[in-house]
């Protein structure tokens, strides 16, 4: 048969594999070989996809791939018997017989009847052909080392793999299995029946992924399908901001407005809150605060000055980062909290340890005297602005630099949790989204809040940072949906210039504003306006109540 004696007998091992089969491909084998004795309607070829019936209201779904990709999701979900009832009731098999062949031989170990069997099927890539051929012979290589059929294996290596004339660094590791036995474990050979049965399944699934999906359908398609449709759901809907578990598949999903944090919470004004400690040290008006990652400490920055490191529980400051003969004027933690970084004066960038020591400075025109300072999540990368028009995206690592430019005046930025995107405000009144990943990709403008004679700030946020907020000098906070552009909702309750907002970046409900009016407003959901799940009529679903 071309494959390695079993101990088995023949029965337990065809019931092994139809076992194997039944996770992997259609029922069609469950009790019996595909040797000829299958029901005739799981051993008839797929229906010719000419004049072919199409099904749905818009006439745009093939019947005969519809079948039977529900048909694999059964037998996936391990449903085997409504999955065989459909196939005979439908008379469309998952499988055509000589694919059905073909995965039972794979399972079965019969692998010079398999090769030929592949043939058949008729795939017009002859490269995909020799690719599943390298796969199968592979297998039946390492089975016959594992049987200690040392010639063997080397016949199959030299008469069946080599004439192939594809991978060719494979068949040198393939070629040292046979040098160095003890080599054949590190490339992929097993030792145990039960593990070489296992292994044959997953040579099984590889196969699926190199064939045709016409061929053999890919595991978990009906799967893959639905969670499409509920993605494009969700990108559709303005206003979706909360879980994936409130999606749901009876209806289609649409988000009321009540899902945007639009209702004023809570007012901190003078006692508002409690003091908990008075920093003091500077000589020089602050301009910089940051957070260390564990918010165990904080970093402070005084105009052209120092940069201070204070302790949170007890106030007390803890360090002083300096540099002789110029001034700080911005500062960020590493996303390890083991460095610290600052703008310079003279439009240089520094990095120190925890304890003081200055690890090391580049030099040049890489932030501007009053300059915003991100760290990436991966530590690498330095963001600052180092031109009135540009800002500086440097690889500390690899020492390259990437710029993004803009044909106004930048005013200050913000770097998405993921550091994929950056968000850039403008002195023209708008707000520019980019994709830094890789070459610098311009995404999408905001527009509609005031900006005239203050630095105003904005962010992202909302369930995966999919809006954008910002202050204005209108004493109002805008917010935009990301992906469209468009604004969505503006909150009047200040009275004087909003310069900067902050999402809670664990619960997308909460959103915070900063003002001239000496105040920070905390703003929730509109519970009043709040209603349960519900179906409109139109088979709509609202996941926060319709607007």
């Amino acid at each position: 048969m071309g494959g390695v004696d079993d101990d088995e007998p023949p029965s337990k091992r065809m019931k092994l594999s139809s076992g194997e089969l039944r996770g992997l491909s259609n029922g069609s084998s469950l009790t019996e070989p595909v040797g000829g004795s299958l029901r005739d309607s799981m051993a008839c070829s797929l229906p010719s996809e000419e004049n072919e019936e199409m099904v749905g209201s818009r006439g745009i779904i093939k019947r005969v791939e519809f079948v039977r990709i529900i048909a694999k999701a059964l037998y996936s979900l391990g449903y085997t018997k409504s999955g065989a009832h459909l196939e005979e009731e439908s008379g469309i098999p998952l499988h055509s017989s000589v694919v059905s062949l073909f995965m039972n031989q794979i399972l079965d170990g019969n692998w010079d009847e398999s090769v030929l069997t592949l043939h058949k099927i008729g795939l017009p890539d002859e490269n995909i052909v020799k690719s599943a051929s390298f796969l199968i012979l592979e297998q039946k290589f390492f089975e016959l080392l594992d049987g200690e059929k040392v010639m063997e294996a080397l016949k199959t290596l030299r008469t069946e793999i080599v004439p192939l004339c594809i991978n060719s660094s494979k068949v040198c590791e393939l070629s040292s299995c046979i040098v160095s036995p003890s080599q054949s474990a590190l490339v992929g050979c097993h030792s145990q029946g039960a593990v070489r049965a296992k292994s044959r399944s997953k040579l099984l699934e590889e196969l699926q992924k190199l064939l045709p999906p016409t061929v053999m359908i890919p595991e978990r398609r009906l799967e893959h399908l639905v969670e499409q449709a509920l993605d494009l759901q969700r990108d559709a809907c303005m206003f979706h901001n909360s879980l994936e578990g409130e999606m749901s598949l009876y209806t289609d999903h649409q988000c009321g407005k009540d899902k945007i944090p639009s209702r004023t919470l809570q007012v901190n004004v003078n006692g508002g809150v409690s003091l908990k400690h008075k920093l003091s040290g500077h000589q020089k008006p602050v301009s910089h605060v940051s957070w260390s990652p564990d918010d165990r400490q904080l970093l402070t920055c005084g105009v052209e000055e120092a940069v201070r490191c204070w302790d949170v529980s007890s106030g007390e400051c803890l360090r002083i980062y300096e540099k002789a003969g110029v001034g700080l004027v911005s500062c960020g933690w590493s996303p390890d909290g083991k460095w610290v970084f600052a703008g310079i004066t003279d439009r240089s960038i520094c990095m120190w340890d925890l304890d003081g020591k200055e690890l090391e400075c580049w030099k040049g025109q890489r932030t501007l005297q009053i300059s915003d300072l991100e760290i990436a999540s991966n530590g690498n990368q330095i963001i600052s602005i180092c031109k009135d028009t540009a800002i500086l995206l440097f690889d500390r690592e690899a020492k390259a630099e990437k710029f993004i430019e803009e044909d106004h005046t930048i005013t200050s930025f913000s770097l998405s949790r993921d550091c994929r995107f950056l968000l850039v405000n403008l002195l023209n009144q708008e707000i520019h989204l980019w994709n830094i990943e890789g070459e610098a990709k311009f995404i999408a403008k905001y527009k509609g809040h005031k900006r005239e004679r203050f630095i105003i700030r904005s962010c992202f946020g909302g369930f995966e940072e999919a809006f954008i907020a910002s202050g204005s000098e209108d004493s109002q906070v805008y917010i935009w949906h990301k992906s469209s552009g468009e604004l969505i909702e503006v909150l009047p309750g200040h009275s004087g210039s909003v310069n900067c907002v902050s999402w809670n970046p664990a619960n997308p409900h909460m959103l915070a504003s900063a003002s001239d009016d000496r105040t920070i407003r905390i703003w929730g959901l509109n519970k009043i306006s709040m209603k349960r799940k519900g179906t409109h009529p139109n088979g709509t679903h609202y996941c926060n109540g319709g607007t």
